[in-house]
């Protein structure tokens, strides 16, 4: 039973790391820019198919198409944002017309992947050698290591960004007052683009890593990764990178090591459970705004 439990631990925290990676870019759009980015699952998606794609016809390994993909995605979003979101801060209520948006964004997406890659799973037939790794009674899989280092050094990363770089440091008075970056002569609507297209190109290397990671992806299973998006940002609080973080790695450890004791369906529950008693204990997240100020 230890090693079924020290398993479900390890377990947690290479999904829990992968989760905070989903939460991060979640958090980047909706802390600038009150955008409830329904669509960040597709987005991830299709950073999924970008890899798998880059590998059968250009044999492109999936760690030289996780920069690709963020740097095309990036691109993408940063033009993206100028063709939708600009008009929502002319709406009654910018943030309810901004989920009605993405939402649509999302279902419209889900439809092209449908029509474009049809209804089949695809896996990312991706393996390194030894593929698994035995540490006593502790089995775990080379690219599951693998991706847990990535996902930490991408956090790593954006954390170091938003808070050394002066780029960052805008970003993060935006999430703050965006009045008052207005007023000290900063172009927010260029920033705003920015972290759009970082929200977005984040969602597309959170892909790449769940290709890598799960056995299959589809274009059914964008829904799944926005709501455990969503989750980190509940847990972690608003625009804090390492608060995402840690709110990931306790669901994520929470959950697998419930399967462990309980069945896949229970194990889950103890996850929302989880959610729902942080929404009561401290709405704002464990590292909400006052870490912020």
């Amino acid at each position: 039973m230890t090693g079924l439990i020290i398993q479900g631990l390890i377990n947690g925290l290479i999904l829990g790391a992968i989760y905070g990676l989903i939460g991060v870019g979640l958090n980047v759009i909706f802390g600038v820019l009150r955008v409830v980015n329904f669509a960040h699952g597709e987005f991830l998606v299709l950073g999924a198919y970008f890899a798998f794609y880059l590998m059968e016809y250009a044999g492109i390994n999936p760690l030289v198409a996780l920069p690709l993909a963020f740097a095309a995605f990036f691109l993408a979003g940063y033009l993206l944002y100028f063709v939708l979101i600009p008009r929502l801060s002319k709406a009654d209520d910018p943030e309810i017309s901004s989920l009605l948006l993405m939402f649509g964004v999302s279902i419209m997406l889900g439809a092209i992947m449908l029509l474009v890659f049809d209804a089949d799973a695809r896996s990312l037939p991706y393996e390194i050698e030894p593929v698994f790794l035995k540490f006593g009674p502790v089995l775990i899989p080379t690219v599951r290591l693998l991706a847990l280092v990535i996902a930490l050094a991408i956090i790593g990363a954006l954390t170091a960004f938003l808070y050394r770089s002066q780029l960052g440091k805008a970003l993060r008075a935006i999430i703050m007052n965006r009045d008052a970056v207005r007023i000290v002569g900063i172009n927010a609507e260029r920033l705003s683009a920015v972290a759009f297209g970082l929200g977005i190109g984040l969602a597309a290397a959170s892909g790449v890593l769940v290709a890598m990671v799960f056995p299959a992806f589809s274009p059914f299973m964008g829904n799944d990764y926005t709501l455990i998006g969503f989750i980190v940002i509940v847990l972690g609080g608003l625009g804090h990178p390492v608060g995402a973080l840690v709110g990931a790695l306790l669901f994520g450890v929470t959950e697998q090591v419930s399967v462990v004791f309980f069945n896949p369906s229970i194990a889950t529950i103890c996850g929302f459970t989880l959610m729902v008693a942080t929404i009561f204990i401290r709405p704002s997240g464990l590292f909400g705004r006052q870490a912020l100020r």
